[in-house]
């Protein structure tokens, strides 16, 4: 309420503050996602690899972090961006120590991404999905990534407790 009030006053320092919390953000996604990736080193690349129908998007845990990294070089490298960046298949034969670093190259895309928004060097974003043509601003972009990266962090935990294991806690807050 503190913010949105000075925010209301026309305080202009707050309003040049407020980009740094796409940074600051997106360091709590990375925070969640390294206590993720050192949980599933814990995984069996059996089970790491197990398909379970009762969850979409190619239905283990490896192709679930895939998904995820596609979702990022979609959204961010490739439409964002306007690079052409590989998407990962879900056939490709990887180990958690393979898609690690596939996580790295997100984050530099992001940090290209977050850059631009704090310059607001971005305006809409013009996109394609499922054939039709449409724009987002740029925070419902940066919205949809992170809460797309929490869903499928959830189906990871959840798909790991139906494997056996018990699973850690990826929120924010813990």
């Amino acid at each position: 309420m503190k913010i949105y009030h000075r925010l209301q006053q026309g305080n202009s320092s707050i309003m040049t503050s407020t980009s740094s919390y796409y940074r600051q953000q997106y360091e709590l996604v990375q925070d969640s996602r390294a206590v993720l990736l050192a949980y599933c080193k814990t995984i069996s690349q059996a089970d790491f690899i197990e398909q379970n129908s009762s969850f979409g998007r190619g239905g283990s845990i490896k192709n679930l972090l895939v998904h995820i990294v596609n979702t990022y070089l979609f959204w961010v490298g490739n439409t964002t961006l306007k690079n052409t960046l590989e998407f990962i298949g879900y056939e490709a034969n990887l180990n958690l120590s393979r898609i690690v670093p596939l996580f790295e190259e997100v984050d530099k895309v992001m940090h290209m991404f977050i850059e631009l928004l704090e310059k607001s060097e971005l305006d809409q974003i013009s996109y394609e999905l499922n054939g039709v043509r449409s724009t987002a601003d740029p925070f419902k972009v940066f919205s949809h990534l992170i809460t797309h990266e929490f869903h499928h962090k959830g189906q990871i935990l959840s798909m790991s407790r139906h494997l056996g294991y018990i699973p850690v806690d990826t929120d924010i807050m813990r």
